[in-house]
């Protein structure tokens, strides 16, 4: 099938950024928060994002007001009914994911497309909440999302070859580099990066070296663009937690265990950039 108007579950980080690279690549979008608050600050986070662009050359004043028009913000999911595909963005709760796509299924087209933007839950769980598991799959966009050219597709045991096409078509068509991942918790690049950073914990709290210099090391050793503690403090440590302790239900391997003093950080409220303190002091 082919996508043309584009709804969006929640107008947070992620939900506003998958707004904004929808509406750029031409198509009509949709979003629709819990309140009017929240919708009102999330488009206005979107809006700063767009005028950045301008500042910076990349879009002109022109460029951005047509793509500003091709949003519309709701509280209500039936605005989202005629939307081609659905794309979620919610706080990462499970029950909160399942309620919200029970609610939607009801009320949006037969044919569209069901996507959630879970870093860590698996695709299939949140599925069978609806009446379209074949019509549903993974989008896992990466933050910040108008900038990060990765977006996983995420394909079920029931995922229909049309659904996933389509979603590997719109991927690309809003910029994206797409990449196929099988529904296991936390897909490729979560698998592989969150048991990365908890090591880096591990070899600090068994004082192999400092935060700094542990940083430093796989910086200026391995080529990464930043240690995993500033990206720990980056992502947000209840964050990393949080999945941690998701991905450590689904596969009960040591690797996923959230260490003692990432819990201990979180528990403190030290949960990185965003509350002034986390591995690294940014309240100066």
């Amino acid at each position: 099938m082919k996508i043309k108007k584009v709804g969006v579950l929640g107008c947070g980080l992620m939900g506003s950024g998958i707004a904004e690279v929808a509406a750029r690549a031409g198509h009509q979008t949709v979003v629709r928060e819990v309140t009017e608050d929240l919708l009102e600050k999330g488009l206005g986070r979107l809006e700063k994002s767009l005028g950045r662009a301008v500042e910076k050359g990349k879009l002109e004043v022109a460029q951005r007001d047509e793509i500003r028009g091709r949003i519309s913000g709701t509280v209500e999911l039936d605005d989202l009914a005629d939307c081609d595909l659905v794309v979620e963005a919610i706080v990462e709760n499970l029950d909160e994911k399942k309620k919200t796509f029970g609610n939607l299924d009801r009320v949006v087209k037969a044919d569209a497309i069901f996507a959630s933007n879970t870093s860590s839950l698996t695709i299939t769980q949140i599925a069978m909440a609806t009446s379209r598991p074949d019509r549903f799959l993974g989008l896992h966009f990466f933050n910040p999302v108008p900038v990060m050219k990765l977006v996983e597709v995420v394909r079920t045991l029931v995922t229909s070859d049309d659904a996933f096409d389509s979603a590997m078509e719109w991927a690309a068509g809003v910029g994206k580099e797409p990449i196929a991942c099988r529904d296991n918790s936390g897909f490729i690049v979560n698998r592989l990066l969150v048991p990365y950073l908890l090591d880096a914990i591990r070899a600090y709290e068994e004082g192999v070296g400092s935060i700094e210099d542990i940083d430093k090391g796989m910086k200026l050793g391995c080529g990464y663009p930043m240690g995993p503690f500033t990206l720990l403090d980056f992502v947000g440590l209840d964050t990393t937690y949080y999945i941690a302790n998701i991905m450590f239900e689904e596969y009960r391997e040591k690797r996923f265990a959230p260490p003692p003093l990432l819990k201990q950080m979180v528990l403190a409220g030290r949960h990185g950039r965003k509350s002034g303190r986390g591995f690294y002091d940014y309240s100066g």
